[in-house]
C-alpha cells in the first residue's frame, strides 16, 4: 500500500500554561498542506518489520521510529503479519511541519484500510494520541483548532485557497523539547478561536506564535526569514510550530527559488 503523509503548518501558537504533568496548554490552529512524504508496506513471509527510506536521512532505529510504533501498537491488538516499510521523506525534520506525526498517523490510517481492520476515527485518533499531541490530527485531516497540548481538536471553517504559500527552513533544527525550555507561558491578549475568524489581512495585528521571541533570539537566522518575508509583501508570516521553518502567506507569486538561498536551505512553495 502506497500512501503519501502531508505536512501541517500551525497559524498562530499561545502557550497558556505549564501543567503539572510537564505539558503546555496551547491553542493554534493546524492546516494542512500539499508538501508529502511517501509511505509504503507491503506483507512479508517472515513475521518481522524491515524499515528502508531515502530522501531526507533517516535515522533507522527501528524500535524508535515513529511509523513502526504506529504498527505495533495496531499489532498489539490485532493479529498483523510482518511488513517490509520504505520512508521516503521529503518533509524535514525539526521544521515545526509535523512530518513524523503525518507518517504515524498515515500507518495507522493505512494499516486499518489495508487489513480491514473496521476502526472508527475515534479510535484512530486515541491510538494516534499514544504517538504524539499532534498526531490525531493528521487522523481527519482538516483545518483544526486545538487546545490542550495540542490534541484536543475542534474542526473549523477555514480555507487559503488562492493564497500563495512559501515556506523557507535554514539547516538549523529547532527541538521541540529546546523551545519549550525558553518559553514564558502567558495568557494571550487575542484569543486565536476568535482571531482566526478575521481577515488573513488582519492576522499580522491578531495572530502570534509564543515561539518566536526566545527562538528569534538564539538563531537570528530564522527572525530574518520572517523579515524577509515581510518585506517581499507577505499578508502574513510567522514561524509553525516550534520552528525552525517559517511561512509567509501571499495574495501573489513573490518569486522565490531555492537559487535565491545559500546551500542547505529548504523552500517549499504551494498555490493552495
Amino acid at each position: 500500500m502506497v500512501l503519501f503523509p502531508n505536512a501541517k503548518i500551525n497559524i498562530g501558537l499561545n502557550i497558556i500554561r505549564k501543567r503539572d504533568d510537564g505539558y503546555h496548554d496551547l491553542e493554534t490552529v493546524y492546516y494542512p498542506i500539499g508538501l508529502r512524504d511517501g509511505l509504503e508496506f507491503i506483507e512479508n513471509r517472515v513475521k518481522k518489520i524491515n524499515l528502508s527510506s531515502s530522501g531526507i536521512q533517516l535515522e533507522l532505529d527501528l524500535e524508535q521510529n515513529i511509523v513502526v510504533k504506529a504498527y505495533r501498537l495496531l499489532a498489539a491488538d490485532y493479529p498483523l503479519p510482518g511488513l517490509d516499510i520504505h520512508i521516503h521523506k521529503a518533509i524535514p525534520f525539526g521544521a515545526g511541519l509535523g512530518g513524523g506525526s503525518s507518517d504515524a498517523a498515515f500507518m495507522l490510517k493505512g494499516i486499518n484500510t489495508y487489513f480491514d481492520l473496521g476502526l472508527t476515527v475515534i479510535q484512530l485518533t486515541d491510538y494516534a494520541l499514544q504517538l504524539g499531541a499532534d498526531c490525531p490530527f493528521f487522523i481527519e485531516n482538516k483545518p483544526a483548532f486545538a487546545s490542550g497540548a495540542g490534541e484536543i481538536l475542534r474542526n473549523i471553517d477555514l480555507s487559503l485557497k488562492g493564497y500563495w504559500l512559501i515556506l523557507l527552513k535554514p539547516p538549523r533544527s529547532v527541538a521541540t523539547k529546546e523551545a519549550f525550555a525558553r518559553i514564558t507561558p502567558s495568557t494571550p491578549i487575542f484569543h486565536l478561536s476568535d482571531s482566526i475568524q478575521k481577515p488573513v489581512e488582519n492576522w499580522m495585528e491578531l495572530i502570534q506564535n509564543d515561539f518566536e521571541p526566545s527562538v528569534f533570539s538564539a538563531f537570528p537566522e530564522i527572525a530574518q526569514l520572517k523579515s524577509l518575508f515581510i518585506s517581499r509583501g507577505a499578508i502574513y508570516s510567522a514561524m509553525s510550530g516550534s520552528g525552525s521553518s517559517v511561512l509567509g502567506l501571499f495574495n501573489h507569486d513573490p518569486g522565490f527559488e531555492s537559487s535565491d538561498f545559500p546551500f542547505g536551505y529548504f523552500i517549499w512553495k504551494e498555490t493552495i
